[in-house]
């Protein structure tokens, strides 16, 4: 068991305030995730972190491992049901799980894959949202028995939350990013239809309705076929408007 250690709470400290920072750091979520990994086990000593998210687009949910401090073959494209051991129970509980010999651990079911890693506690907390949605669960093993320490445990939870914020900030900016494309398609076509309407003498659906089929027969967006059709319409090829896109 380790001694108090001063210095190692001044590491600690440092480790909150870098998590922090890198939380919001303008790169992709893999980075900020993989840095926050890294933070973590360099501050604790954990020999493992992983980041497991939460998976709805499939019925029932599943739990899929999005980031691991192990660049391992058999830890790539790990899924787990809801209700599967640790990782299953701190997801569907929203309570931490804490243990110091894994091997004991009834809920621990991944007991050969923990022999070979060398695995000997975890702590494992949910990454939950304003709203109390558990989204992810973060998950930490020691290769020697650890009573984990409170400050240890504050520290697990802030890697879970601020990595929590970070899925967050990510899914808002994408959703943020798809409405913008989104006004601007409807802007485009509009304008598409207008032209149609002058060049082709369609009426505003049939002009709609023309581009649609444009757009399933070329396979091409409906954006990309409004932008074929304005262009031709700026270079006066009015003629060559039902061809735009060929």
């Amino acid at each position: 068991m380790r001694k108090n250690n001063p210095h190692r709470y001044a590491e600690y400290v440092k480790a909150f305030a870098e998590i922090s920072r890198v939380a919001t750091a303008e790169t992709s979520l893999e980075d900020i995730l993989g840095r926050i990994m890294r933070i973590t086990a360099e501050a604790t000593g954990f020999e493992i972190c992983s980041l497991w998210l939460i998976d709805e687009s499939v019925k029932p949910s599943k739990i899929r491992l999005k980031v691991s401090s192990l660049d391992r073959e058999f830890m790539k494209d790990s899924c787990l049901d809801m209700n599967e051991g640790v990782i299953g129970f701190v997801a569907s509980t929203k309570q931490p799980f804490i243990a110091k010999n894994i091997q004991r651990e009834p809920r621990f079911t991944a007991k050969e894959m923990g022999w070979e890693l060398g695995a000997a506690s975890m702590a494992s907390v949910p990454l939950q949202i304003r709203d109390g949605k558990v989204i992810g669960v973060f998950n930490c093993f020691t290769a020697e028995p650890r009573d984990f320490k409170e400050v240890e445990v504050n520290l697990v939870r802030t890697v879970a939350h601020q990595s929590a914020m970070a899925i967050l900030c990510e899914e808002l900016t994408l959703k943020t990013r798809k409405l913008q494309d989104d006004l601007e398609t409807r802007k485009l076509v509009g304008r598409a239809k207008d032209i149609l309407v002058r060049q082709r003498n369609f009426s505003g659906e049939e002009a709609f309705r023309w581009i649609q089929k444009r757009s399933m027969d070329s396979r091409r967006s409906m954006r990309e076929v409004a932008e074929a059709v304005i262009l031709s319409n700026v270079l006066g090829y009015y003629s060559s408007i039902p061809h735009a896109i060929e």
